[in-house]
Formats: structure tokens, sequence, C-alpha cells
């Protein structure tokens, strides 16, 4: 063997074990790439009830392994909706810690300071047939039942807020197939939770404890109050005079109708029988020349 082959073959074996060498080192030695994913974090310590804003969160890296697997991962999924245990700063976020959108386990996180709620029965019929929605505005009207003199209906609480349908918070998305099944599903009698004062709270629970509670939707920009908030009585309707409720004329005139017009009596014409005259005997009386008739029946 020439001397010109030993060296090829000697630097190759050279080569092939300062590539082992590399290799192994950079196995055990260099640091390790590994993936991260960026999950939504607390900026700062939050007591439970906290109603998240876009300051209280941030964006944090984590590695992929480490990474909790209901991590929230878009910080829309989280604003305007409150913690329901405490949480630390740069804690990760997820979705067993926030309530939910549609439920009601964040309610009272959502109560402004200062007010209270409450709710009130409503059906189809008190209720704008099933069209309030949570943060639906509405007017509260109350009316007080018994006889035509003492019935009564008056507004007596005008722009308030909706919190809840029964137990959904919050108006989900859907198409028009599912919001149908959804409003045949819904039950007829059910409650809605309205946002008021500590002094509405008690008018209300007094008012439904006396007569009837129905609710009127409004435009959610409109914030007017009535200039008028006279109770409506009967004498609205009939004026100072209490209508007789067996008058034909007064349920036309409250309908619109035309009165029926009453159907025509005939009357049966008696025709007395007289009777045949008795039959007379007449004698004739001779007294001389005299001469007298007598009649007898």
């Amino acid at each position: 063997m020439d001397r010109q082959k030993v060296l090829l073959i000697f630097a190759g074996a050279w080569v092939s074990a300062a590539l082992l060498t590399w290799f192994l080192y950079a196995s055990t030695k260099a640091p390790k790439v590994e993936k991260t994913v960026a999950v939504q974090a607390a900026a700062r310590d939050m007591p439970a009830g906290t109603r998240l804003r876009k300051g209280d969160l941030k964006t944090v890296s984590v590695t992929e392994k480490d990474a909790p697997k209901s991590a929230i991962l878009d910080e829309k999924l989280a604003i305007d909706r409150p913690l329901l245990f405490p949480v630390s700063a740069n804690e990760a976020l997820t979705s067993s810690k926030i309530a939910s959108a549609t439920g009601a386990e964040g309610l009272p996180a959502i109560i402004e300071i200062g007010k209270r709620a409450i709710s009130v029965p409503i059906t189809d019929a008190s209720g704008v047939a099933g069209l309030i929605q949570p943060r639906a505005h509405v007017d509260v009207l109350f009316t007080k039942t018994g006889t035509m003199a003492e019935a009564v209906t008056t507004t007596i609480l005008e722009d308030v807020v909706v919190l809840a349908i029964g137990r959904t918070t919050e108006l989900t998305s859907s198409s028009p197939a599912t919001a149908a099944t959804a409003a045949a599903a819904r039950p007829q009698n059910q409650a809605a939770t309205l946002l008021v004062t500590p002094e509405q709270a008690r008018k209300l629970e007094f008012a439904k404890n006396q007569g009837r509670i129905s609710l009127a939707l409004r435009n959610p920009l409109d914030h007017t109050t009535a200039s008028d908030n006279a109770a409506t009585t009967s004498q609205a309707f009939f004026g100072t005079r209490t209508p007789d409720l067996r008058d034909n004329k007064f349920w036309a005139k409250l309908t619109g109708q035309e009165p029926e017009k009453p159907k025509p009596v005939v009357v049966e014409k008696v025709v007395e029988k007289k009777e045949p005259p008795k039959p007379r005997t007449v004698v004739d009386v001779f007294h001389g020349d005299k001469h007298v008739q007598e009649v007898f029946q």
C-alpha cells in the first residue's frame, strides 16, 4: 500500500471521529428548542368576582407541554367575564376559572355597585311573547285587579336593564333553525331578573305580591321617561260614570263594533170569542083588550 492511500484513510477516519464527537456533544450539551404556545394570563392579582377587562390580561408564552389543557388562548373569550376563583399575577387563565358566557355563575360580578338584582315572573303574554332577552331595556307595568271601579294599571319603573331570562345571562348567536327550536323549547312560565336600585327593588317586590307584573320592551338607546305617569283606571275609558256591563251599547263602544240590533218582537193579537146569544122565550099575555109580551132568558 502506498503512502497516499494511507493518508486518505487516516484523514477519513479523523473526519468521521470529529463528526461523531460533535453529534454526541450537540445531543447532550446543546440547549433543546421546545415548541411554545401563547396563552392569556392575569396581569395582576385579582380576587374572585372580578369582571375581566382588557388591562387585566396579558399574553405569555409557555411550552406546549406545560400549557393547561383548558387555557384561554384568545383574550376575546375572557373579556367581560367574571372570575370564579382568585388568581395571581402571571397565572394562566383557564375556562374553569371564569364564568361561562351564558351561565348564571358569574351574575353577582355583573351587578353594578349600589344596584340589586330581583326576579319577576313572566309569561309569553306579560313578557312580549318571549322577545325580551338579556341586556334588553324594559318598563315595568303593575296592574291591580278587582272590580271595574277598583282595577288600576300604572308604570312603576322605567328603563330597567334585564340581567337574565331564566338562567341565561348572555345572547348566543345561532342559526334561525336553532333559534326557533330554542324558542319552542322555552318554558311558558319563567323569570326575568332586573337590575334595579334598592328602593326600586322594594317597590317591585310589593307590586308583584299585590297584582300582576308586565314588561314593556323599549329601544335600548331611548332613555326618556314619560311626562305623565298617572294610573289608568276605568274612568279613562268610561268617564266618571260606572258602566253597566249588561248594556250592549257599552261593549260596542269599548270594542268599536256596531251594537246588535234587537230583534223585532212579534205580538200575537188575541181575538176574543163572543159567546152565542142565549135562547129567549117569548110569552104573549092577553088581559082583555091589552096585549103584553113577557120575555124569559
